[in-house]
């Protein structure tokens, strides 16, 4: 069992930046896919970025590009997403996801087994 505690959300105007971190503890040896998704109030569960074993592949969704930056250190047991240029459409609760091995696609939620409880992140205008 992996169980994953995000931490890092809070206020922010627009413009403004938040450093996300996703602790991981139990079993976290072998690879794995590491991700965070976001869901607004309303709207479905969507992916945001994801990020391998080790750390030489990052997968970005559009909305994230450029703007949002994931990392990893301590053997992938903390896992971290950078937010920059954060607007009101990035309100939501983000979520931290692992997956035991390589996803495939990295977007689809279905493929993540474990999942932390989320932490909201909300930007005014």
């Amino acid at each position: 069992q992996v169980r994953l505690v995000e931490s890092g959300g809070g206020l922010v105007r627009a413009g403004g930046s938040l450093r996300l971190s996703c602790a991981a503890t139990g079993r976290t040896d072998g690879s794995y896919t590491m991700a965070w998704f976001r869901q607004a109030p309303g709207k479905e569960r969507e992916f945001v970025a994801a990020i391998n074993t080790s750390g030489d592949r990052t997968y970005y969704a559009d909305s994230a590009k450029g703007r949002f930056t994931i990392s990893s250190d301590n053997a992938g047991r903390t896992v971290y997403l950078q937010l920059d240029s954060l607007n009101p459409d990035d309100t939501a609760v983000y979520y931290c996801a692992r997956h035991g091995g390589t996803v495939l696609v990295p977007g689809a939620a279905v493929l993540y087994g474990y999942w932390g409880q989320g932490t909201q992140v909300t930007v005014s205008a």
